[in-house]
C-alpha cells in the first residue's frame, strides 16, 4: 500500500499529525538499536568467538574417566597375592590454570617436590588435551593430600582424585612369577592387541600380570560433571561405575612358596644367601606349586611408575634381581644328571648289577679324571654309584654309551628344550652332541668331554625348571607334563573359567622297571646310611632325590682355599632335587643355590623344608635331620661330595662349566 494512500485514505484519516511526524525518528532509533545488537553479536561470535568459546567450555559439562581396578591374583587356596587399593592423586587441568607459575610453585612446596619437574609434566598441551587432566603426583600421603585440599580455593585448576593402584600384598613374594605393571610403551601402542589402550595407561609387563593382561584389566567407567569457570565441580549429571578385572587363581601354594623363599634368607642360608631358585611341581599333572628366584625385587616399586634411581639399582645389580633364575638361569646340572645317564644305561642294556671298581680316579690316555672321593668307592654297581655319587662309575658308563646316546636320553627328559611354561623368559639350556660341537666350534668331539658330560659338567646347561620336570617324570613313570600355572579365572562378570587343561608333552622312552630301579637308588641317597642327602629326610615320609655340586672355575684356582676364602662368584653351585612319597609320588622339588657350596649341605635342607611343609599334618612334625661333621667335611665321609663333587683334572676342560 502506497504512502500517499495511507495518508489520504482511511488509515491515515485518524492519525494525529504529531505522531506522524515522529515516525521517522522511531524508525531511525530502532535501526540504531538493532545495529548495535548486530555489531555486538559480530564481536562476540566472530572477533572474540574463540575466547568466549573457551569460557563456555569451562562452564559446561566435563567428562571424567574412572579407572577400573585390576583383578586380584590369588593362590590355589584363594589367598590374595596381588590386589588393588585406593590411592590419592594430584592433577591439574591446564586450561584452568589462571596463574600457572604461582600455582606450580605452590604445589612444589605443598608436595615437597621439584616445581620445575611438575611444570615439565604439565608441558604445553594444545587442542582438546588442554582440557584433559595431567597427573602430577600419584599415591600421595594423607598429609600431602590435606595440605593441597586446604589450599584448593587459591589453586584454580588443581584437582585431587582417587585412583586404583596395584598392591602386592607381601612385597617381593613371588615377584618373578606374578610380575609387575608399568606404563604402556610406544611400541606396545602400535600393536593390534593394545588398540583400545591410550598413552599413560598401565599394563602388565612381566609374569602373570603380562600373560593375563586382558583378564586382569577391568572395564573403565566415567562421570559427567558440571564445572564452573574456575574448574570447580558444580554438579554430577550421571556416572557409570568401573568394573574390576577378573580374579586369577594360580596353582601356587602360598605356604610352600613362603617356606622356599624364607630358606634363602641370609640368617638361614648364610652369606651370600639370596642367590638361587626353587621349583616345586605336582608330579601328577605338572601344576607349579612354588616358583622362587633369588634375589628378587618389590613389584610395588613399579606400580606408580618406578623412579630412575630404583631402576638403575635393579638393572645394574651384579646379581641380576630382575632375572627369573627358575626358568632362565642356565647351570651345569652336576651329579643330578647321573639319574638321566643311568636311564640311558639301563635302556641300552647295560647290566645294573655289573660292578665297576673305583680307585678314586680314572685314566683316559694321558689324562686323569678324579672322583670326588679321592680314596675311591671300591667296587660299586649302578645303585651304589647313584647312592654314593661315584664319578668313576659314570665316567665308564659315559664312554660305553657315547655323547650322542646320552644327549638323546637327556632330550627325552626335556633337557635342552623349553617346556613352554606360560610366563615366558624361559631358556632351553644346552645338551651337547658331536654335531653341535662341530657346528659351534668347528672341532671334533673328544672322549674326555664325554666323561665331563656323564657327570653333568662340561658343556651341559639346564634350568631349575627343567630339572624339576625331568625328575617328575622319573617319579610318575615317565610322563612329561607342561608346567601349569593357572588353576582358574573368574571373569569380570563372575563366570568361572577353568585354567588350561593338563597337557602331556611326551613320555620318556624308558621301561617302567628301569625307572623303578632308578627311584630305588634315589631313595637310598636320602634314606640309607652312606647316602649323600641325609639332610633331605622328612620323618615319616619316604623321600628320593639326588645332590649335585657344580664347579664354576678350574679346581687348581681354589683347591687350597677354604670355602669362606673363595670369592663368592667362584664358589660352586649347589643342587638338590627330590620327590615324595616314594610309594605314590605327589611332589618334586628342585633347589639350586648359586655359588652356595655343597648340594648336600646347602640345597638339600631347602628341599627338606618345602617337603616338610607340604606333608605337614600327615606326619608328626620333627626337626631336620642333623648331619655328622664327617659327612659335611671335605671328602672324608659319605657327604663329602658336597665339597668335591664333579672334580676333574685341569686338563679335562672343567672350566667350561662356568656360568
Amino acid at each position: 500500500m502506497a504512502l500517499d494512500e495511507i495518508r489520504g485514505g482511511r488509515l491515515g484519516a485518524g492519525l494525529d499529525p504529531a505522531i506522524e511526524s515522529r515516525i521517522p525518528f522511531v524508525a531511525g532509533f530502532m535501526v540504531v538499536v538493532f545495529g548495535i545488537f548486530g555489531l555486538r553479536l559480530f564481536q562476540l561470535q566472530i572477533i572474540e568467538g574463540e575466547q568466549f568459546g573457551r569460557l563456555s567450555l569451562k562452564n559446561s559439562v566435563r567428562s571424567v574417566q574412572l579407572e577400573a581396578p585390576r583383578g586380584d591374583i590369588v593362590d590355589r587356596e584363594g589367598r590374595t597375592l596381588a590386589t588393588t587399593r585406593p590411592a590419592f592423586g594430584i592433577q591439574v587441568i591446564p586450561t584452568d590454570l589462571r596463574e600457572r607459575e604461582r600455582t606450580v610453585k605452590a604445589l612444589g612446596i605443598l608436595l615437597d617436590a621439584d616445581s620445575a619437574a611438575l611444570d615439565e609434566k604439565i608441558g604445553t598441551p594444545r587442542g582438546r588435551s588442554r582440557f584433559q587432566p595431567v597427573k602430577l603426583a600419584r599415591d600421595v600421603s594423607y598429609d600431602e593430600l590435606a595440605r593441597v585440599e586446604s589450599h584448593r580455593y587459591a589453586l584454580p585448576g588443581v584437582v585431587t582424585d582417587i585412583q586404583p593402584r596395584r598392591h602386592y600384598v607381601e612385597g617381593e613374594f613371588a615377584s618373578h612369577l606374578i610380575g609387575y605393571i608399568g606404563e604402556i610403551q610406544g611400541k606396545q601402542l602400535e600393536q593390534d592387541e593394545f588398540e583400545d589402550y591410550r598413552s599413560g595407561e598401565v599394563i602388565g609387563q612381566t609374569g602373570i600380570e603380562k600373560l593375563l593382561e586382558q583378564d586382569l584389566r577391568g572395564r573403565k567407567g566415567g562421570r559427567n560433571l558440571v564445572v564452573d569457570v574456575a574448574g570447580r565441580i558444580v554438579d554430577v549429571l550421571d556416572e557409570e561405575f568401573p568394573v574390576p578385572g577378573g580374579t586369577i587363581m594360580l596353582t601356587i601354594d602360598r605356604d610352600l612358596q613362603k617356606v622356599a623363599e624364607d630358606a634363602f634368607l641370609p640368617e638361614v642360608l648364610g652369606e651370600p644367601g639370596k642367590l638361587g631358585a626353587v621349583v616345586a611341581l605336582d608330579v601328577r599333572n605338572g601344576d607349579v606349586l612354588a616358583l622362587v628366584s633369588k634375589p628378587s625385587f618389590d613389584p610395588n616399586d613399579f606400580s606408580g611408575g618406578i623412579d630412575t634411581a630404583t631402576w638403575n639399582q635393579l638393572s645394574n645389580d651384579e646379581w641380576r634381581p630382575i632375572q627369573n633364575r627358575a626358568v632362565s638361569g642356565q647351570y651345569p646340572p652336576g651329579s643330578i644328571y647321573k639319574a638321566i645317564v643311568a636311564a640311558a644305561a639301563l635302556q641300552h642294556g647295560i647290566d645294573p648289577d655289573e660292578p665297576v671298581y673305583c680307585p678314586g680316579k680314572f685314566k683316559l690316555g694321558r689324562r686323569t679324571f678324579h672322583c670326588w672321593k679321592r680314596e675311591g668307592h671300591g667296587s660299586v654297581d649302578l645303585r651304589d654309584a647313584i647312592k654314593n655319587s661315584c664319578d668313576v662309575y659314570f665316567y665308564q658308563i659315559g664312554l660305553k654309551l657315547g655323547v650322542d646316546r646320552l644327549a638323546e636320553m637327556a632330550k627325552a627328559f626335556f633337557f635342552g628344550r623349553r617346556t613352554g611354561i606360560a610366563i615366558g623368559q624361559e631358556r632351553a639350556g644346552l645338551v651337547p652332541t658331536r654335531e653341535w660341537k662341530k657346528r659351534r666350534f668347528r672341532e671334533s668331539w673328544m672322549k674326555g668331554e664325554t666323561l665331563n658330560v656323564a657327570i653333568g659338567q662340561g658343556f651341559n646347561l639346564t634350568t631349575p625348571l627343567q630339572v624339576a620336570v625331568a625328575y617328575a617324570a622319573i617319579a610318575n613313570g615317565g610322563k612329561i607334563f607342561r608346567p601349569r600355572l593357572i588353576r582358574q579365572t573368574i571373569d569380570r562378570d563372575g563366570v568361572v573359567i577353568p585354567g588350561p587343561p593338563v597337557e602331556l608333552l611326551g613320555t620318556v622312552p624308558v621301561d617302567a622297571r628301569h625307572l623303578a630301579r632308578i627311584v630305588d637308588a634315589l631313595e637310598s641317597v636320602v634314606g640309607e646310611e652312606g647316602g649323600t642327602a641325609r639332610r633331605a629326610r622328612v620323618p615319616g615320609i619316604r623321600v628320593a632325590g639326588k645332590t649335585g655340586t657344580v664347579q664354576v672355575v678350574r679346581l687348581k684356582h681354589v683347591e687350597n682355599l677354604k670355602d669362606d676364602e673363595i670369592p663368592i662368584r667362584f664358589r660352586d653351585h649347589a643342587w638338590f632335587v627330590g620327590f615324595a612319597p616314594v610309594e605314590a609320588p605327589e611332589i618334586v622339588v628342585a633347589a639350586l643355590v648359586e655359588h652356595g657350596g655343597g648340594g648336600a649341605r646347602v640345597a638339600a635342607p631347602i628341599t627338606q623344608k618345602v617337603l616338610a611343609r607340604y606333608f605337614a599334618g600327615r606326619v608328626e612334625a620333627a626337626p631336620a635331620v642333623e648331619v655328622l661333621e664327617s659327612e659335611a667335611g671335605s671328602g672324608s665321609g659319605p657327604a663329602g661330595e658336597e665339597a668335591m663333587s664333579e672334580v676333574v683334572d685341569t686338563a679335562s676342560g672343567g672350566d667350561r662349566a662356568r656360568n
